[in-house]
């Protein structure tokens, strides 16, 4: 892996020092199918960088990590450009000063693959409104992590689901596919209706009010959320005609699947790592509608 330091510099220099790597060994930029733009805190930018990278070994890209560092210093921009074997696509990793924190999309703009999708990820603190911030506006994609907030995420995903766009995802959401897909796999053979269910969860874990809201919207049943020690999601109750089905998982890898009439089962619901669920959302680049009707259906029922 080549890596090269550029000290206040600018985007037109960092574009010509990338062309000029790429060119040196013999990596052109054809094959890199996105640009993922990482919007960070300098204390959060290691693991999201990693996890980045690791997913982009799916979705070869150019990766963008944007650190805006003290506001009220001089304008500076400092560079550190990544290309080799040992990353896939380009790395570049943006630190802004000065006034220069208020304009990142002026730096990021020039830097982006032409005519590529271009996805924004927040781990950390997130805009209230993604698609009206400078570099989300840039991006047909954008990626929010509630539980990266201080507050446990819940609020501010409330906010971000009233200023909803098209576009707009959260990996709060992404955390619930191994759930949603083991439920409705419940549903195969049929059960009769659900009269009303549970959500058991770690108290403010943000992924539990959405898998309510949208258990609540496909089975057009009262589901509430009850917090619990957790860790994370630990169980979905349903309550049938016959009896309970249930989902409870006790530990970070198995869950048992219980339904009436039927004997217990153990199921893989292994708790993943954030690389996997950025994978999963850059397998997907266009608006995802039942994220958008589950996140919409908790912000009109959320009563904190």
């Amino acid at each position: 892996m080549t890596t090269f330091m550029l000290s206040d510099t600018t985007a037109g220099k960092i574009s010509a020092q990338l062309m000029h790597l790429r060119h040196q060994m013999g990596a052109p930029a054809i094959g890199m199918v996105l640009t993922l733009v990482v919007v960070s805190e300098e204390r959060d930018q290691y693991d999201a960088l990693r996890a980045a990278s690791e997913a982009a070994r799916e979705h070869p890209s150019r990766i963008i990590v944007v650190i805006n560092r003290e506001p009220e210093e001089p304008i500076r921009l400092d560079a550190e450009l990544r290309i080799g074997e040992s990353t896939p696509g380009e790395v570049v990793v943006l630190r802004l000063y000065g006034e220069l924190t208020r304009h990142a999309d002026s730096v990021v703009s020039p830097l982006l693959l032409p005519d590529t999708p271009v996805v924004a990820w927040w781990p950390g603190k997130a805009p209230d409104e993604p698609s009206k911030d400078a570099v989300g506006a840039l991006a047909q994609r954008r990626i929010t992590d509630a539980k990266g907030f201080d507050d446990g995420g819940i609020r501010s995903l409330v906010t971000r689901a009233k200023g909803y766009a098209r576009g707009d995802t959260d990996l709060a959401w992404a955390r619930l596919t191994p759930w949603r897909s083991l439920l409705a796999a419940a549903f195969d053979q049929p059960v009769g209706p659900v009269h009303e269910g549970v959500v058991e969860a770690a108290t403010g874990n943000p992924s539990a009010p959405l898998l309510a809201a949208w258990l609540s919207d496909r089975l057009g049943a009262p589901i509430k959320v009850i917090d619990t020690q957790g860790p994370g999601l630990t169980a979905v109750r349903l309550r049938l005609d016959e009896g309970e089905l249930s989902v409870s998982r006790h530990d970070a890898r198995l869950a048992t699947l219980s339904r009436p009439g039927q004997p217990d089962r153990n199921v893989a619901l292994a708790r993943r790592q954030t690389s996997e669920l950025m994978a999963e959302e850059l397998r997907r680049l266009d608006t995802d509608e039942i994220y958008e009707a589950a996140v919409k259906r908790f912000a009109r029922t959320y009563k904190g």
